[in-house]
């Protein structure tokens, strides 16, 4: 088949997508009563096409541009006569038709997966208009402000930090703590969104999984002070145990996407104890019944004083860690991750993670990594003790300590050992 053909066949199909669901949107109207329906797009993508074929042929890219501000001057002519008739202001028809026309003109002028993939992407965020349209309605002010504070920390601060190391140890390198920084508020970030979508007072278990996204201590804390008046608290020591476990699955992902060669010792041991929280939280939940309704168990991680205390926090640790371990070697970086992990164990980890760079065994970045987990359970078991009722702790113990061995025993059997 000759390549033209079935470009021109691309930007006809470009066209007949949006079109699809511009006509179906429409399909109630009157016949004649609408601009460009299903066969008017089809045809505006076919068009570009052409003229795209017929600038190439000609070696005259006047023709595109030419017949492209025509085919725009005459659409928004017909479209302004419809907008004045049903008093109508919105533009993404026209919009939307422009970039049938580009399309279909990429698709033969250059690269038609390019062309392609727009057309999908152009239909799709047509068709998603109830969706964006409602989770506008429902963003609040804070929401948009941490959006914006991303974008500035990535496109303005992180392009302006150096990426080297400045201390004599080599674990400072500004460009690296504040990229580790974003990473980590934006994986918190989507647990938060979860939990705004999701809603959470749509029972413990939904509201607890998706809030230890944001943070498992604040969660076991809410829990902790639910339990103090609640009659039943073995589901909240249950909620609390998978809270945990997302805690460790969390530290996976962070290890995965950061160190993956780390994974290889974390791994088997990390995910065992996961299984193990997974288990006596199910097994408590079952035993308590009930579903149980929660206050409030995570808040937008974007909020500037905490996230610039996380990267000040981490900035001193990732420091201290490549000291210890420069001047006591293994034994400092597993000193220094034990005492960080009992307060912040995202801190901990991402300080020993970065350490494989500096030549340090990935066997003693995972003991490492190990570590903080086992001090943050301690971290969050003490917190809970402090907070919660004996009835709602004893359980939570429990299960924390059967994890804890189900991962020793993973530990000792992993060949990495």
């Amino acid at each position: 088949m000759d390549p033209l053909i079935a470009r021109l066949g691309l930007a006809l199909a470009i066209g007949l997508l949006v079109g699809l669901e511009r006509g179906w949107r429409e399909r109630d109207a009157p016949d004649r009563s609408r601009t460009a329906g299903i066969r008017t797009f089809g045809i505006s993508g076919l068009l570009g096409g052409i003229l795209a074929a017929l600038a190439n042929a000609l070696g005259a890219v006047s023709v595109l541009v030419g017949g492209f501000i025509a085919f725009a001057a005459i659409f928004a002519w017909y479209k302004a006569r419809e907008a004045a008739h049903d008093q109508d202001f919105s533009v993404t028809a026209v919009i939307a038709a422009l970039g049938v026309f580009a399309l279909g003109a990429l698709s033969v002028a250059d690269d038609y997966r390019a062309a392609a993939a727009g057309g999908a992407a152009l239909a799709a965020v047509l068709a998603s208009r109830e969706i964006l349209h409602g989770l506008l309605q429902r963003l609040t002010w804070i929401e948009l402000r941490s959006a914006l504070i991303l974008a500035v920390m990535t496109a303005i601060v992180l392009p302006l930090l150096p990426n080297r190391t400045i201390d004599p140890w080599g674990g400072f390198n500004p460009w690296e703590v504040w990229f580790l920084t974003v990473l980590m508020a934006s994986i918190s970030f989507a647990g938060y969104v979860a939990v705004r979508i999701l809603g959470d007072t749509r029972g413990l278990l939904v509201s607890s999984l998706a809030g230890a996204i944001v943070s498992s201590t604040a969660v076991t804390m809410a829990l902790a002070r639910n339990a103090v008046s609640a009659s039943n608290p073995l589901p909240l020591a249950g909620a609390a145990s998978l809270a945990a476990m997302v805690s460790v699955l969390r530290v996976c992902a962070v290890v995965l996407i950061v160190e993956p060669s780390v994974f290889v010792v974390v791994g088997i041991p990390a995910i065992a104890a996961a299984l193990a929280f997974a288990g006596c939280g199910a097994f408590l939940l079952v035993r308590g019944g009930g579903e149980h309704k929660s206050d409030g168990l995570a808040r937008n991680p974007f909020e500037v004083g905490p996230l610039l205390l996380f990267a000040l926090l981490f900035a001193v640790v990732a420091t201290a860690s490549a000291a210890l371990a420069a001047q006591f070697g293994g034994r400092g970086l597993l000193a220094s991750s034990t005492l960080a992990g009992t307060f912040d164990v995202d801190v901990s980890v991402l300080s020993a993670l970065r350490l494989v760079k500096q030549s340090v065994a990935i066997e003693t970045v995972g003991q490492a990594v190990l570590a903080a987990l086992a001090a943050n359970a301690v971290g969050r078991l003490s917190l809970a003790l402090f907070a919660g009722p004996v009835r709602f702790c004893l359980p939570l113990v429990g299960a924390t300590l059967i994890a804890a061995l189900t991962g020793y025993g993973a530990m000792l059997l992993s060949p990495t050992f």
